[in-house]
Protein backbone atom coordinates (compact mmCIF):
# COMPACT_ATOMS: atom_id res chain seq x y z
CA UNK A 1 0.00 0.00 0.00
CA UNK A 2 1.56 3.30 -1.12
CA UNK A 3 0.95 6.68 0.50
CA UNK A 4 -0.95 7.84 -2.57
CA UNK A 5 -3.25 4.82 -2.55
CA UNK A 6 -3.76 5.02 1.22
CA UNK A 7 -4.71 8.68 0.94
CA UNK A 8 -7.17 8.03 -1.88
CA UNK A 9 -8.82 5.07 -0.15
CA UNK A 10 -9.00 6.90 3.19
CA UNK A 11 -10.62 9.90 1.54
CA UNK A 12 -13.24 7.69 -0.15
CA UNK A 13 -13.96 5.88 3.12
CA UNK A 14 -14.51 9.11 5.02
CA UNK A 15 -16.56 10.61 2.21
CA UNK A 16 -18.84 7.58 2.17
CA UNK A 17 -19.16 7.92 5.94
CA UNK A 18 -20.38 11.52 5.60
CA UNK A 19 -17.36 12.93 7.44
CA UNK A 20 -16.66 16.61 6.81
CA UNK A 21 -13.62 17.61 4.72
CA UNK A 22 -12.71 13.96 4.01
CA UNK A 23 -9.58 14.70 1.97
CA UNK A 24 -8.03 16.98 4.58
CA UNK A 25 -9.01 14.60 7.38
CA UNK A 26 -7.40 11.66 5.58
CA UNK A 27 -4.25 13.72 5.07
CA UNK A 28 -4.06 14.62 8.76
CA UNK A 29 -4.64 11.05 9.92
CA UNK A 30 -2.16 9.57 7.45
CA UNK A 31 0.58 12.06 8.34
CA UNK A 32 -0.08 11.32 12.01
CA UNK A 33 0.30 7.61 11.32
CA UNK A 34 3.60 7.99 9.47
CA UNK A 35 4.87 10.85 11.68
CA UNK A 36 5.50 13.20 8.76
CA UNK A 37 4.06 16.52 7.59
CA UNK A 38 1.45 16.82 4.83
CA UNK A 39 3.94 17.93 2.20
CA UNK A 40 5.67 14.55 2.54
CA UNK A 41 2.56 12.79 1.20
CA UNK A 42 2.76 14.66 -2.07
CA UNK A 43 6.53 14.48 -2.37
CA UNK A 44 6.57 10.69 -1.89
CA UNK A 45 3.20 9.27 -3.07
CA UNK A 46 4.89 6.04 -4.21
CA UNK A 47 6.38 5.24 -0.80
CA UNK A 48 5.11 2.01 0.76
CA UNK A 49 3.56 2.14 4.20
CA UNK A 50 5.13 -0.05 6.84
CA UNK A 51 2.74 -2.55 8.41
CA UNK A 52 2.59 -0.68 11.72
CA UNK A 53 1.79 2.57 9.89
CA UNK A 54 -1.03 0.90 7.96
CA UNK A 55 -2.46 -0.55 11.18
CA UNK A 56 -2.41 2.85 12.90
CA UNK A 57 -3.92 4.61 9.89
CA UNK A 58 -6.75 2.08 9.69
CA UNK A 59 -7.49 2.52 13.39
CA UNK A 60 -7.56 6.30 13.09
CA UNK A 61 -9.96 6.12 10.14
CA UNK A 62 -12.21 3.74 12.06
CA UNK A 63 -12.28 6.11 15.04
CA UNK A 64 -13.09 9.10 12.84
CA UNK A 65 -15.96 7.19 11.22
CA UNK A 66 -17.42 6.95 14.73
CA UNK A 67 -17.37 10.78 14.73
CA UNK A 68 -14.51 10.97 17.19
CA UNK A 69 -12.99 14.42 16.57
CA UNK A 70 -9.75 14.40 14.64
CA UNK A 71 -8.17 16.46 17.43
CA UNK A 72 -8.86 13.70 19.96
CA UNK A 73 -7.21 11.18 17.63
CA UNK A 74 -4.09 13.23 17.00
CA UNK A 75 -4.19 14.90 20.43
CA UNK A 76 -3.42 18.26 18.84
CA UNK A 77 -5.19 21.55 18.15
CA UNK A 78 -3.65 24.80 16.97
CA UNK A 79 -4.62 27.89 18.96
CA UNK A 80 -3.15 31.38 18.68
CA UNK A 81 -0.19 30.04 16.73
CA UNK A 82 0.65 27.22 19.15
CA UNK A 83 -0.07 23.49 18.96
CA UNK A 84 -1.83 22.39 22.14
CA UNK A 85 -2.25 18.87 23.45
CA UNK A 86 -5.92 17.91 23.84
CA UNK A 87 -7.78 14.85 25.05
CA UNK A 88 -11.42 13.94 25.58
CA UNK A 89 -11.07 15.43 29.08
CA UNK A 90 -11.11 18.96 27.66
CA UNK A 91 -13.03 21.09 25.20
CA UNK A 92 -11.25 21.49 21.88
CA UNK A 93 -10.06 25.13 21.59
CA UNK A 94 -12.00 27.05 18.92
CA UNK A 95 -10.76 29.83 16.65
CA UNK A 96 -13.45 32.21 17.95
CA UNK A 97 -11.94 31.96 21.44
CA UNK A 98 -8.94 33.83 20.09
CA UNK A 99 -11.18 36.92 20.24
CA UNK A 100 -11.41 36.32 24.01
CA UNK A 101 -7.61 36.27 24.23
CA UNK A 102 -7.28 39.44 22.15
CA UNK A 103 -9.77 41.25 24.37
CA UNK A 104 -7.96 40.08 27.53
CA UNK A 105 -4.37 40.89 26.55
CA UNK A 106 -4.52 44.64 27.35
CA UNK A 107 -5.52 43.84 30.94
CA UNK A 108 -3.26 40.84 31.59
CA UNK A 109 0.10 42.49 32.18
CA UNK A 110 0.06 43.01 35.96
CA UNK A 111 -1.65 41.65 39.05
CA UNK A 112 -3.52 38.41 39.53
CA UNK A 113 -5.14 37.00 36.39
CA UNK A 114 -7.53 34.06 36.64
CA UNK A 115 -8.77 31.84 33.81
CA UNK A 116 -11.97 30.20 35.02
CA UNK A 117 -12.72 26.82 33.44
CA UNK A 118 -9.22 26.58 32.02
CA UNK A 119 -9.69 23.15 30.39
CA UNK A 120 -6.71 22.51 28.11
CA UNK A 121 -5.06 25.66 29.45
CA UNK A 122 -5.03 27.21 25.98
CA UNK A 123 -6.22 30.61 27.23
CA UNK A 124 -4.03 30.67 30.35
CA UNK A 125 -0.92 29.48 28.52
CA UNK A 126 -1.46 31.93 25.67
CA UNK A 127 -1.94 34.90 28.01
CA UNK A 128 1.14 33.90 30.01
CA UNK A 129 3.25 33.46 26.89
CA UNK A 130 2.08 36.66 25.20
CA UNK A 131 2.49 38.88 28.28
CA UNK A 132 5.36 37.08 30.05
CA UNK A 133 3.06 37.26 33.08
CA UNK A 134 1.68 34.74 35.55
CA UNK A 135 -1.80 33.26 35.11
CA UNK A 136 -3.90 31.14 37.46
CA UNK A 137 -6.06 28.50 35.78
CA UNK A 138 -9.06 27.09 37.64
CA UNK A 139 -11.05 24.00 36.73
CA UNK A 140 -13.27 21.56 38.60
CA UNK A 141 -11.88 18.61 36.62
CA UNK A 142 -8.63 16.99 37.75
CA UNK A 143 -8.29 15.34 34.33
CA UNK A 144 -8.56 18.72 32.60
CA UNK A 145 -5.96 20.22 34.92
CA UNK A 146 -3.59 17.40 34.00
CA UNK A 147 -3.92 18.40 30.34
CA UNK A 148 -3.45 22.08 31.21
CA UNK A 149 -0.29 21.28 33.18
CA UNK A 150 1.11 19.35 30.23
CA UNK A 151 0.53 22.34 27.96
CA UNK A 152 1.92 24.86 30.43
CA UNK A 153 5.07 22.78 30.79
CA UNK A 154 5.39 22.31 27.03
CA UNK A 155 5.48 26.08 26.49
CA UNK A 156 7.34 26.92 29.70
CA UNK A 157 4.41 29.16 30.62
CA UNK A 158 4.09 30.65 34.09
CA UNK A 159 0.73 29.10 34.98
CA UNK A 160 -0.54 27.92 38.36
CA UNK A 161 -3.44 25.49 38.39
CA UNK A 162 -6.15 25.21 41.02
CA UNK A 163 -8.90 22.61 41.25
CA UNK A 164 -12.08 24.34 42.26
CA UNK A 165 -15.48 25.64 41.29
CA UNK A 166 -15.20 29.12 39.77
CA UNK A 167 -13.82 31.81 42.10
CA UNK A 168 -14.89 30.62 45.53
CA UNK A 169 -11.36 30.22 46.89
CA UNK A 170 -10.12 33.72 45.99
CA UNK A 171 -10.16 36.74 48.27
CA UNK A 172 -12.28 39.84 47.83
CA UNK A 173 -10.74 42.71 45.83
CA UNK A 174 -7.62 40.71 44.96
CA UNK A 175 -7.83 40.07 41.22
CA UNK A 176 -6.94 42.24 38.23
CA UNK A 177 -8.53 40.16 35.47
CA UNK A 178 -11.03 37.32 35.32
CA UNK A 179 -11.25 35.65 31.91
CA UNK A 180 -13.49 32.73 31.05
CA UNK A 181 -14.79 30.66 28.17
CA UNK A 182 -17.58 29.05 30.20
CA UNK A 183 -20.08 26.38 29.22
CA UNK A 184 -22.96 28.18 27.51
CA UNK A 185 -24.97 25.63 25.51
CA UNK A 186 -28.60 25.16 26.56
CA UNK A 187 -29.66 21.60 27.29
CA UNK A 188 -32.52 22.11 24.83
CA UNK A 189 -29.96 22.59 22.05
CA UNK A 190 -28.24 19.25 22.63
CA UNK A 191 -29.85 17.53 19.66
CA UNK A 192 -28.74 20.29 17.28
CA UNK A 193 -25.05 19.79 18.02
CA UNK A 194 -22.80 17.82 15.71
CA UNK A 195 -22.11 14.30 17.01
CA UNK A 196 -18.41 15.18 17.26
CA UNK A 197 -19.38 17.74 19.89
CA UNK A 198 -22.43 16.17 21.52
CA UNK A 199 -21.04 12.65 21.89
CA UNK A 200 -17.35 13.30 22.54
CA UNK A 201 -16.59 16.63 24.20
CA UNK A 202 -17.03 16.88 28.01
CA UNK A 203 -20.57 17.81 28.99
CA UNK A 204 -19.41 19.96 31.89
CA UNK A 205 -17.56 22.21 29.42
CA UNK A 206 -20.54 22.49 27.07
CA UNK A 207 -23.87 22.65 28.88
CA UNK A 208 -25.07 25.24 31.39
CA UNK A 209 -28.65 24.51 32.34
CA UNK A 210 -31.93 24.87 30.52
CA UNK A 211 -31.06 28.23 28.92
CA UNK A 212 -27.26 27.98 28.79
CA UNK A 213 -26.79 30.83 31.28
CA UNK A 214 -26.28 29.01 34.58
CA UNK A 215 -22.50 29.46 34.67
CA UNK A 216 -22.77 33.20 34.03
CA UNK A 217 -25.21 33.46 36.94
CA UNK A 218 -22.51 32.02 39.17
CA UNK A 219 -19.47 33.69 37.64
CA UNK A 220 -20.66 37.31 37.45
CA UNK A 221 -21.33 37.88 41.18
CA UNK A 222 -18.15 36.02 42.13
CA UNK A 223 -16.12 38.15 39.70
CA UNK A 224 -17.71 41.29 41.15
CA UNK A 225 -16.52 40.17 44.59
CA UNK A 226 -12.92 39.25 43.75
CA UNK A 227 -12.06 42.00 41.25
CA UNK A 228 -10.20 45.09 42.34
CA UNK A 229 -11.56 48.47 41.38
CA UNK A 230 -10.47 48.96 37.78
CA UNK A 231 -10.21 45.22 37.23
CA UNK A 232 -11.86 43.51 34.28
CA UNK A 233 -14.11 40.57 33.54
CA UNK A 234 -13.85 39.15 30.00
CA UNK A 235 -16.22 36.34 29.01
CA UNK A 236 -16.95 34.41 25.85
CA UNK A 237 -20.64 34.34 24.90
CA UNK A 238 -22.91 31.96 23.08
CA UNK A 239 -24.82 33.25 20.08
CA UNK A 240 -27.64 35.58 21.13
CA UNK A 241 -26.61 35.75 24.80
CA UNK A 242 -24.96 39.18 24.96
CA UNK A 243 -27.96 41.17 26.20
CA UNK A 244 -28.94 38.57 28.80
CA UNK A 245 -25.43 38.28 30.21
CA UNK A 246 -24.93 42.05 30.24
CA UNK A 247 -28.15 42.36 32.23
CA UNK A 248 -26.61 40.14 34.94
CA UNK A 249 -23.81 42.61 35.67
CA UNK A 250 -24.11 43.63 39.30
CA UNK A 251 -23.67 47.01 40.95
CA UNK A 252 -19.99 47.80 40.59
CA UNK A 253 -19.62 46.06 37.23
CA UNK A 254 -20.26 47.99 34.04
CA UNK A 255 -20.18 46.78 30.46
CA UNK A 256 -17.41 48.32 28.39
CA UNK A 257 -18.10 46.64 25.07
CA UNK A 258 -19.24 43.52 23.25
CA UNK A 259 -16.95 42.17 20.53
CA UNK A 260 -18.18 40.37 17.44
CA UNK A 261 -16.45 37.36 15.94
CA UNK A 262 -15.68 36.99 12.23
CA UNK A 263 -19.13 35.53 11.61
CA UNK A 264 -20.79 38.62 13.09
CA UNK A 265 -21.92 36.99 16.35
CA UNK A 266 -21.54 38.92 19.61
CA UNK A 267 -18.82 36.69 21.04
CA UNK A 268 -17.01 38.45 23.91
CA UNK A 269 -18.24 40.72 26.68
CA UNK A 270 -15.80 43.01 28.48
CA UNK A 271 -16.81 44.53 31.84
CA UNK A 272 -14.99 46.71 34.36
CA UNK A 273 -15.15 46.76 38.15
CA UNK A 274 -15.85 50.33 39.17
CA UNK A 275 -16.71 51.88 42.52
CA UNK A 276 -19.99 50.44 43.85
Amino acid sequence: MTLGTALRQGTELLQNGAIDVPRLTAEVLLTFAIKRDRSYLYAHPEQELREVEWIHYGRYLHERLKHKPTQYITHAQEFYGRDFYVSAAVLIPRPETEHLVEASLPFAGDGMVIDVGTGSGAIAVTLAAETCGHIVGVDSSAAALSVARRNADAFAASVSLVQGDALGCFQDNSVTLVVSNPPYVAQADRSSLAPEVRDWEPESALFAGADGLDFYRKLVPEASRVLKTGGHLVMELGAGQAAQVAAMLEIGLRKIRVIQDLAGFERVLVAERCQP
